[in-house]
């Protein structure tokens, strides 16, 4: 997708390298070829790459260290912040303020109402300022604007999978009465902390639903769904935690005023995604497995007519920390420095 117009090798930083999307943003920017990795740091982690994860053993010689500012703006062109939800707005600033490019993959930036933010997050926006600044990075809809983007929001892994899911659909129906996300994901969404609720003896061999019709991503998918429909639209979103690793499966539910069939919502599909190079939209018939996109950047898609031809079920498949997370930020990455949009991830 798109043409390479690379003219050098970029610098690139990464904070937080020591969780699960900053050491999936690692692995890929490594293997890069327009890339040089020139800054890690982490402020609950310190030491060799290669000693706090063993895989990098012979691949790299950086050395993870505590967060300073003068070494990041000194070394990096671009930084990736892989950093806890309310710990960007921090940095963020003062690397923008720098003249580098930031590529954020907290939740600090995508909100554009720093009041709705405060709501689902529980904590005082400290940088409203650069929230208008901050373009949102679904390429697959917004390509054009981060394109020439300065600062990037990466989208959140569950908004992801539902918003492309969803987006052909919403687009193009002015009937829609009701939209259920219904949500699974991977026990890495939740990142590399201690919780019990995460430790392996509680979440093998179970299932469950968690912040029921209260989880914080619902307002960012209603907020670019609206934006595609064009008015207010409502989503009712539900979560569960699924006992692997990776992975995130969403199953929609819209029901419809006027029917349509399976294979006119088919071909609105696959034209609304044509060009795409990371959505897979599965023949008639096929749903999704999240074995299938595991440590990929695709996004796959499945679709349902029911027998009233008034209700439509979408499937949607995702890596959390790739497409979800990492391997979408370097996505973006490559559209705002103009490479081959697919490099370091196929």
């Amino acid at each position: 997708m798109g043409l390479n117009f690379q003219i050098k090798t970029i610098r690139v930083g990464i904070l937080g390298v020591s969780g699960y999307t900053g050491r999936e943003a690692f692995a890929l920017l490594l293997k890069h070829p327009g890339v040089r990795l020139t800054y890690v740091a982490a402020n609950n982690t310190q030491g060799a790459m290669s000693e706090i994860f063993p895989e990098f053993l012979n691949r790299t010689t950086l050395v993870c260290q505590k967060f300073d500012i003068k070494k990041a703006v000194e070394k990096c062109d671009v930084v990736f912040l892989a950093l806890p939800h309310t710990e960007s707005m921090g940095v963020a600033p003062k690397l923008l303020k720098a003249g580098l490019k930031v590529i954020d993959l907290s939740a600090d930036y995508r909100l554009k109402s720093s009041k709705v933010y405060e709501t689902w997050y529980g904590h005082k926006h400290t940088d409203a300022k650069n929230i208008a600044k901050a373009v949102y990075g679904l390429p697959e809809l917004f390509r054009q604007k981060i394109k020439g983007a300065t600062f990037v929001a990466n989208p959140g892994c569950y908004p992801t999978a539902a918003i492309l899911g969803l987006a052909p659909l919403i687009s193009a129906r002015r009937d829609i009465q009701s939209i259920v996300v219904d949500a699974k994901s991977g026990v890495s969404g939740a990142g590399r902390k201690l919780s019990v609720n995460l430790l392996f003896p509680e979440a093998n061999e179970n299932f469950k639903a968690y912040k029921v019709l209260s989880h914080q991503h619902a307002p960012e998918i209603e907020q670019y769904l609206s934006q595609l429909a064009g008015r207010a639209t409502k989503v009712h979103f539900v979560a569960h935690l699924l006992p692997i690793t990776r992975g995130i499966l969403n199953t929609m539910y819209v029901q419809l005023k006027e029917g349509i069939t399976l294979n006119q919502v088919h071909s609105l599909y696959k034209k609304f995604y044509k060009i795409e190079p990371f959505v897979r939209l599965g023949p008639i018939g096929s749903h999704p497995e999240t074995k299938n996109v595991a440590n990929t950047n695709f996004s796959d898609i499945g679709l349902a007519v029911s027998t009233d031809k008034k209700m439509v079920v979408i499937t949607s498949a995702i890596d959390n920390l790739v497409k979800g997370a990492a391997g979408q930020a370097v996505q973006n990455m490559n559209i705002m420095y103009g490479f081959n949009e697919v490099e370091g991830l196929l």
